[in-house]
């Protein structure tokens, strides 16, 4: 089934300000919340769909590739790969607190107060640069890199205590992980929550710390990480791999791993968007009487017709022999600018049969010739 427009989820125009999706985004979260809608998978599905939007056009950069790509620029909502896809409830949960004032966080009751279940720690975003050859762009391939990391705690399995039953609860919270204050103002009583500061929001002390970790749950180490890149990309484009960034301190959401694209220059072709460019230099004879030359591509080589009389600056067009589009509009067209090379030194008799070429009108260029160069550069620069 195709996936729907953003901006028809959340039910706002295109240019829609970032207080008008925040606010149209609060509108279907509370609608779809599974807690309204116990056991309704569809409204869950719209709760989740909802979520997916708002974490894309919440991001400038992440909404502008929306709107220039469509989800092909944001990862068609796979799980590791562009954008806000394969999101959990958990995600949506810890990631829009600020939407609800910070009560928006771990699976909960819903009431006038917020959610009752503590917060859900998310570990920091990781950032990386691939470079890829255009061959490997215009087909797609998985890459495996080693990123060093924090993971989570062999030892104590990411609690940062030593053993099971080295926690008591916290006393400020009472094991909520939030603190609740209630103060008299003009407007009247206001109640406000945030996070336990005593417990950081875990809602228990640890009593006894790990030794490899030192109560912290994670530890830095090597992990290798598959990536899957789509064809088409370009230069400074990123990939969003969600839970492949850094652990979580205590346990929590894995934070995402960011992939940014560097494009390797090609020996040979030139890249303009999804167009390649090769610049072929035709010796004079060629150029004159015609011939058949090859020119590279990225699969190979391939066979050009080179015709009589064909003048420099002349473009020849093969055919979806380009780069695809990274969002599946087509493929571009392999463009080979005819150059002619003219050599600095001549024999004698090289010289002589020139001259006598020159001599014949019929290596005079005419006025038609003139004219088509004359208005070829002159379109150039307009």
């Amino acid at each position: 089934m195709a996936k729907r427009d953003y901006y028809e989820i959340l039910e706002v125009a295109k240019s829609a300000s970032q207080e008008e999706i925040k606010k149209a985004y609060r509108k279907k979260a509370i609608q779809y919340h599974p807690d309204k809608n116990p056991g309704n998978k569809e409204a869950e599905e719209k709760f989740k769909e909802a979520a997916e939007a708002y974490e894309v056009l919440s991001n400038e950069e992440k909404r502008k590739r929306y709107d220039q790509f469509g989800h092909a620029g944001v990862g068609n909502g796979a799980s590791e790969g562009w954008g806000g896809g394969g999101m959990s409830m958990d995600d949506i949960f810890a990631q829009f607190g600020d939407i609800f004032g910070g009560h928006f966080s771990g699976f909960g009751r819903w009431s006038s107060g917020g959610f009752s279940q503590k917060t859900v720690n998310r570990g920091s975003d990781l950032r990386v640069k691939v470079k890829l050859t255009l061959k490997e762009i215009a087909t797609g391939i998985e890459k495996k890199i080693k990123v060093k990391k924090y993971v989570a705690c062999k030892h104590c399995k990411g609690t940062g205590a030593d053993g099971e039953n080295a926690f008591t609860t916290c006393s400020a919270c009472k094991g909520s992980g939030h603190i609740t204050r209630v103060s008299n103002t003009i407007l009247g009583q206001m109640q406000t929550t945030s996070v336990c500061q005593n417990c950081g929001g875990d809602g228990k002390i640890i009593t006894k710390k790990c030794p490899e970790c030192n109560g912290e749950g994670i530890v830095k180490d090597d992990d290798v990480i598959t990536i899957n890149i789509p064809s088409g990309v370009a230069e400074g484009m990123q990939l969003s791999l969600s839970g492949k960034g850094n652990a979580a301190r205590r346990g929590g959401i894995n934070g995402d791993l960011l992939v940014v694209i560097e494009e390797e220059p090609h020996p040979e072709l030139i890249r303009d968007e999804n167009d390649l460019i090769y610049n072929l230099l035709l010796s004079f004879p060629v150029a004159a009487i015609g011939g058949q030359v090859e020119v590279p591509t990225l699969d190979g080589k391939a066979k050009i017709k080179i015709e009589p009389g064909t003048q420099p600056g002349k473009i020849l067009r093969l055919r979806n022999k380009g780069l695809p589009s990274v969002n599946r509009y087509g493929t571009g067209d392999l463009l080979v600018n005819i150059s002619v090379y003219i050599p600095k030194e001549l024999t004698k008799e090289q010289k002589k049969v020139l001259e006598e070429m020159d001599a014949s009108s019929n290596f005079q260029p005419s006025k038609e010739v003139k004219d088509n160069l004359f208005n070829y550069y002159r379109n150039l620069n307009s």
